[in-house]
């Protein structure tokens, strides 16, 4: 079983940690006015014009516009219709570098062959759902557990919302204890529990909307980075029933937005075995991106339970799954009632393992193993990374571009690196100001890089793949080149 890793060197968490600190301390640097407007002008509004009268039919019959958060563009949102390896191409005919990868489950690149001849292949034959046993939720299951050491047994959800939900029932069910912790500003989905301190750390509830507050009796975070504040936080939990189970993005929130210390995990993980509680790795996004045993390979942490999405349906529907230690799986045996020595989590999902999903995410992982998907994607992001730096330090911005293999960020706010301290009550409406501010600034660094080709998440955040290829990159970065000449410093908004 391959053991190669995307991730050439570790980066140095407390150095970047420390710049996107002084970031937040400085002006707001975005695309300048004048630049702005001439994107809105000349490109979205002539050379959009197809997904705008699209979009403003959508708003009829679609709150907003769009099915998915992910889709959302200042002015507006663009409509594609075709995605190839590395590009994509909008229904008025223009060509992108696909860097939103679909929010980061298409590591072979969109829509390759070998895959979609397997799916056609599968549609021909027996159709995508039928409800019952198929033999690629077995072939999927098994290469996930071969691949990746500490699970033994892999169930498939629908999403991995629904992987982390299942997840907080095993727990609860395999320790008898009730309460969970999760590291302050990441995202384990959006169910209720898991809504807490999403974004950023020590917002609480605040950024969870439509949840009544009473649902986090038994969920609190901990500060990212901070073994420390994770003791304490165990440490109270053991006098109110204990904790069932911690939940890591083990890159650090958000995929590395704010990014954690390479032997942070390890810690994690001997914190938990003192204080009995599971511990849960989401690699919803480092699942098969960072390398064929995942983050936990690389860091080399054992976790009892993974949360697994993206990457597994290889950018089909139905991407979902959780997989762990066979002593806390056997809580999801399917079956009406569960065994009789042990009591059956309640779950669900009725399109969960479809043949379509199973079949496609089975020979992508194959296909990533076999090409060195991970290692070949994890090294254009260091290229790249290298070339924004250094255009970054042509213009002497105020930036910082990081990544961790084949995950790259380009902080131009800082947005979500702001933390709400509840003992300084007075600080937070200064956090939130701020953080509105600079998410709308973030988003016109997103239409600059929309219009100048290169397709983001949020404007912050790149995936590559494994259809990137070297001839692209000088093409690549002389379009971030072009952006970053046309940023100024924005007057302070009152």
């Amino acid at each position: 079983m391959e053991r190669e890793y995307g991730i050439s060197e570790y980066l140095n968490a407390t150095e970047i940690n420390r710049k996107l600190d002084e970031m937040i301390k400085l002006p707001v640097y975005s695309i300048k006015p004048s630049a702005l407007k001439e994107y809105e002008e000349e490109y979205f509004d002539k050379k959009c014009q197809k997904s705008k009268f699209m979009i403003e039919e959508a708003k009829n019959v679609i709150p907003g516009g769009v099915q998915h958060n992910l889709a959302f563009n200042y002015p507006f949102p663009l409509a594609f219709d075709k995605a190839e390896g590395a590009y994509l191409y909008d229904v008025d005919g223009n060509k992108y570098y696909d860097f939103l990868q679909a929010g980061g489950p298409t590591m072979l690149g969109s829509n390759p062959p070998v895959i979609r001849d397997k799916v056609i292949e599968l549609l021909q034959n027996g159709g995508p759902s039928t409800g019952l046993f198929h033999e690629y939720e077995y072939k999927l299951a098994k290469k996930i557990s071969d691949s990746v050491p500490s699970v033994d047994m892999f169930r498939m959800f629908g999403s991995g919302t629904e992987a982390d939900m299942a997840a907080v029932r095993v727990a609860r069910l395999a320790t008898k204890k009730k309460n969970i912790l999760k590291m302050g500003g990441a995202y384990h989905g959006w169910s209720d529990q898991l809504a807490w301190g999403i974004r950023i750390p020590g917002s609480k509830w605040t950024q969870a909307k439509g949840i009544p507050r009473y649902i986090f009796k038994h969920t609190n975070d901990f500060l990212p980075n901070d073994l420390d504040d994770l003791e304490a936080k165990l440490k109270l939990n053991q006098k109110f029933g204990g904790t069932a189970a911690v939940f890591v993005e083990p890159v650090g929130p958000e995929s590395g937005t704010w990014p954690v210390d390479k032997y942070f995990c390890n810690g994690v993980e001997r914190l938990c075995r003192k204080y009995g509680a599971l511990l849960v790795f989401d690699e919803v996004v480092t699942g098969f991106r960072l390398g064929m045993a995942g983050a936990q390979g690389y860091f080399d942490v054992s976790p009892d339970l993974t949360v697994f999405g993206k990457i597994i349906a290889g950018g089909y529907p139905g991407a979902g799954g959780l997989g762990g230690k066979r002593e806390y799986m056997k809580y999801l045996s399917a079956g009406i009632g569960g065994a009789a020595h042990h009591p059956k989590a309640l779950v669900g999902g009725t399109m969960a393992a479809t043949p379509l999903s199973c079949v496609a995410g089975y020979y992508t992982l194959c296909e990533i193993e076999k090409t060195h998907a991970c290692k070949k994607a994890g090294e254009f992001g260091d290229k790249l990374i290298r070339g924004i730096n250094d255009i970054i330090d042509k213009y002497a911005l105020p930036f910082l571009a990081y990544n961790q293999g084949s995950i790259c960020h380009v902080e131009t706010t800082g947005t979500m690196h702001f933390m709400i301290d509840w003992s300084k009550p007075w600080t937070i409406p200064e956090v939130l100001k701020q953080t509105t501010i600079r998410k709308e600034e973030m988003e016109h660094m997103g239409c600059a890089y929309m219009a100048n080709g290169l397709v983001t998440l949020a404007g912050n955040r790149l995936y590559t793949s494994a259809a990137y290829e070297d001839e692209m990159l000088q093409d690549i970065l002389d379009r971030f080149d072009r952006i970053f000449a046309d940023v100024e410093e924005i007057p302070t908004k009152k």
